[in-house]
């Protein structure tokens, strides 16, 4: 895994059970890459024999260039979170099922025609906004600049965060220092879910709205299992 902060991360301990379970003789790493080296940072690692890597912040977008081929949903979100190095370096995108599977296994029913608020319009949000358009969600997106939001909302088909009767339930995409204004704080209070996509030491939201919220373990599980899966099938196609 390339990024930064890596430090945090608890991607080497699933994807290591992940090489046990699987009976694969191999290991995961955590790589920290600065903004601006992301791309040659995978060719360094292609060269040196990796089979594949995991992206995170703030590298999702800049790896792009790097990569010869995409997948939809990689494509979709303009971003890409997981790279397979075979003849060509393959890069695909997991964080909107590891959301959608999140919450599902929260509300134990799918996601379909529910209200679901996405706090974020970058790498990770649009991912997700891609994967509740796909699964007939409806989706609402807060974030500061209004066009950014738009934009958004038109490549997704969602609607900017109501005024009134906020979504059942919503991610957050923010980071952790985020900060938030006093109407989103109070309206973030009602939804039935908050899930924040941060975890650990990093997951700051349950403290700035006082309510419980649900950390980002089971997104970041999902995403990572749906990761490895997408490893295994091209080394053994």
């Amino acid at each position: 895994m390339i990024g930064d902060p890596v430090e945090h991360s608890a991607s080497p301990r699933l994807h290591g059970a992940f090489l046990e379970d699987a009976g694969i003789d191999g290991s995961y790493v955590a790589i920290r890459v600065a903004r601006g080296s992301g791309a040659r940072a995978l060719h360094k690692l292609r060269s040196d024999g990796y089979a594949g890597c995991n992206v995170t912040f703030p590298l999702k977008e800049e790896v792009l260039e790097a990569c010869d081929a995409l997948t939809d949903e990689a494509r979709r979100a303009g971003a890409v979170n997981t790279i397979f190095f075979g003849r060509e370096i393959v890069g695909a995108n997991t964080d909107g099922i590891g959301a959608r599977t999140a919450i599902e296994t929260l509300i134990d029913e799918p996601i379909a025609l529910k209200r679901v608020g996405v706090l974020g319009y970058g790498a990770t949000a649009r991912a997700i906004l891609a994967e509740l358009h796909d699964n007939d969600a409806y989706a609402f997106v807060w974030g500061r600049d209004a066009r950014r939001v738009a934009d958004v909302c038109e490549r997704f088909e969602a609607e900017a965060w109501p005024l009134e009767n906020p979504p059942e339930i919503v991610l957050s995409t923010l980071p952790s220092e985020a900060s938030l204004p006093d109407d989103l704080v109070a309206a973030l209070r009602v939804p039935d879910v908050v899930i924040d996509a941060n975890y650990g030491g990093r997951a700051t939201l349950a403290g700035v709205l006082g309510r419980d919220v649900v950390p980002g373990y089971a997104m970041l599980e999902a995403q990572a299992r749906a990761s490895f899966d997408f490893w295994l099938a091209h080394v053994t196609a």
